[in-house]
């Protein structure tokens, strides 16, 4: 069975990292970690990457919502500070 939730963190911010892998096939609902201090980028900028300057930007406790996703590994994550990140849940079963 496909994970249907999880988390991602940033290990070294500036370097954009995939949301997870695997099929998702419907919508999915991102958001930023309650611990984040400071905003942390959703997104790919066609170029398989996201930067702060580029993505989606949340703010700790912020979402966004995705009305499809095929591959969780397209989206990608990326942050000002080291460790920080976001959690994702499958809003269809």
């Amino acid at each position: 069975m496909a994970a249907i939730s999880g988390q991602k963190t940033v290990t070294t911010a500036g370097t954009a990292v995939a949301l997870g892998a695997g099929r998702m096939d419907g919508p999915m609902i991102v958001k930023a970690l309650d611990t984040n201090t400071d905003v942390v980028a959703v997104g790919n900028d066609g170029a398989n990457d996201v930067t702060v300057s580029n993505g989606i930007r949340l703010l700790k406790g912020e979402v966004v919502v995705f009305d499809y996703v095929g591959e969780l590994g397209t989206i990608y994550l990326d942050s000002a500070v080291n460790g920080e990140g976001v959690c994702w849940h499958a809003l269809t079963l």
